[in-house]
């Protein structure tokens, strides 16, 4: 994440953790904040528990080699919504994505990205 950047929210410790991993494409940390049972929807898909997960993570850090500037956090109905500039391999990019979190605690329970 870039410095400077204003936020309406803090960006609870599970989700900055996510956000640096991805930007580093270390698939083991990204994994790490998420539940065991955790679950989440991209592309039209749900991906349910770790393993979904890691598999959905490998092959869209293999396929568009992307990284995500945050914009904006927002606490939003009991959700974390994070609003991202997402840069890489993939037509449109930059675009700002919609990455929307449920916590249970310090883990991350499901992620729907729109």
């Amino acid at each position: 994440m870039k410095q400077g950047i204003a936020m309406t929210a803090p960006l609870p410790k599970p989700l900055a953790a996510y956000f640096t991993a991805t930007n580093k494409h270390d698939i083991d940390a990204m994994l790490l904040p998420f539940d065991e049972d955790a679950s989440v929807k991209d592309e039209g898909q749900t991906h349910y528990g770790r393993g979904a997960i890691r598999s959905w993570m490998e092959d869209t850090t293999r396929r568009y080699r992307f990284t995500v500037e945050v914009r904006n956090v927002r606490d939003e109905k009991g959700k974390i919504v994070v609003s991202g500039l997402v840069s890489g391999d993939f037509p449109g990019s930059p675009a700002l994505l919609r990455h929307a979190f449920t916590l249970s605690g310090q883990k991350i329970t499901r992620l729907e990205i729109t």
